[in-house]
């Protein structure tokens, strides 16, 4: 989607000025929101082509590290670096690093009256000859009755989640960051969201050719039905407590909640 930038008040389309970008990685990042810190010396890294998720209770920082990769300014980074495509961004700007070819859906995006879909995803566009048209993106996310309405008013969960992900396909972000896409969708919708987010991950493509990487944050895991993660990431008190084959995590948690992480995590420092 189009981004506010704060500092000048404006909104800056997201679209990929850059070229061909390597990886995501995390290196010890610590991050502070009003002074409090929330992360706590995060390390990860995702390779081109991968989908990684991250798990975690409410609190734990999830949406924190998201924020922090797009490079919000309420989210001060005080140790640490993030790294995207061997370029160090972790001072850039989030129009910046939006140029650069990174996009986000949020859990809860706003609702922006006076502007209509059609431009956003328009904007979203940018100037680069797609081989796609907005009313076929449109049509592949059931949107066409929205186009012309202002974003995500009145929309319903899935509506939104949508609309989201309309804008992301028409940016071809090189790493996308979902925040919950399932919250709020309804099973109907929630199919529809899955086959957006494997076309938004290039997951028709052989693991070689893609270009494209994902971190997805999930509470409840159905996404996983509908997506291929290839590693999954569990987060507590800020911190990455254990990392491994994403459906066994779940399948841990869903037994055993979140105990056998807190041990890990205890036992590790």
């Amino acid at each position: 989607m189009l981004i506010p930038t704060p500092s000048v008040g404006i909104w800056v389309s997201v679209t990929n000025f850059g070229g061909y970008m390597d990886m995501l990685e995390i290196k010890g990042l610590s991050v502070a929101v009003e002074g409090k810190e929330i992360l706590k010396d995060v390390s990860l890294h995702i390779a081109d082509g991968e989908t990684h998720a991250l798990f975690g209770p409410n609190g734990s920082g999830k949406t924190t590290l998201l924020m922090a990769i797009m490079g919000f300014p309420k989210y001060k980074v005080t140790r640490g670096k993030i790294v995207f495509g061997g370029r160090d961004i972790t001072r850039a700007s989030l129009d910046e690093r939006a140029r650069l070819g990174i996009g986000m859906s949020f859990q809860r995006p706003p609702v922006v009256r006076g502007v209509k879909t059609r431009d956003m995803v328009s904007a979203a566009m940018g100037n680069i000859a797609g081989s796609v048209t907005i009313d076929e993106l449109a049509e592949k996310a059931d949107m066409t009755e929205f186009l012309d309405r202002e974003i995500n008013y009145g929309f319903s969960g899935g509506e939104i989640k949508r609309s989201e992900l309309m804008q992301l396909l028409a940016q071809k972000p090189e790493l996308t960051l979902l925040d919950e896409p399932e919250s709020g969708v309804d099973l109907v919708n929630i199919a529809l969201i899955g086959r957006l987010i494997n076309e938004l991950l290039e997951k028709d493509y052989p693991m070689r050719g893609r270009r494209c990487m994902g971190l997805v944050i999930t509470h409840t895991g159905h996404i996983l039905n509908y997506i291929n993660a290839s590693t999954g990431y569990v987060m507590l008190d800020g911190e990455v407590s254990c990392k491994g084959d994403p459906h066994e995590i779940l399948a841990s948690i869903r037994k055993n909640g979140y105990a056998q992480c807190v041990t890990c995590l205890t036992e590790n420092k």
